[in-house]
């Protein structure tokens, strides 16, 4: 399935060529700072298959609660947030935000992590993988996926 998406104005648009490698709810207080909610949908992706047009994003660099920088990319006109480059990930990645798609509904999360800041009032779905911060990527991804991430390292 070929996945569409942009800013707000339309001045960044993308297309995603390859399904994401996971999807990640995140609940760090990170990513609550940046969006202004109670957490993000990330679809982790390798940068190869995020074709990208229009305006070049603008970005900023971040100290992570990793530890680790990351810097987030966004329009320069509109100022929406379109991806993030997580310096913790062992391949040229992106993980864009799920709420810039054409259609958010078309991705779920696979699981949510950093549930330890996780907001009270929020309740995850019945049968949701959680962790309570990060997680070891070979006991969570399926095969293909892991073999796909080391062939693009």
């Amino acid at each position: 399935m070929t996945r569409t998406g942009g800013c707000s104005c339309g001045a960044i648009r993308y297309e995603l060529g390859a399904d994401p490698l996971i999807v990640h709810a995140c609940h760090c207080r990170d990513c609550q700072r940046i969006t202004g909610g109670p957490f993000v949908i990330n679809l982790w992706i390798e940068k190869k298959y995020v074709s990208a047009k229009g305006a070049p994003p603008e970005s900023f660099t971040l100290s992570g609660g990793s530890g680790k920088d990351h810097t987030v990319y966004f329009c320069g006109s509109c100022g929406t947030y379109v991806w993030s480059d997580y310096r913790v990930v062992p391949a040229e990645c992106w993980f864009v935000r799920a709420g810039t798609l054409d259609d958010p509904s078309s991705v779920t999360p696979d699981i949510h992590i950093f549930t330890r800041t996780k907001l009270p009032w929020i309740e995850l779905p019945e049968g949701a993988r959680a962790v309570q911060s990060v997680y070891e990527l070979d006991d969570v991804w399926p095969a293909e996926k892991l073999a796909r991430l080391r062939a693009s390292r």
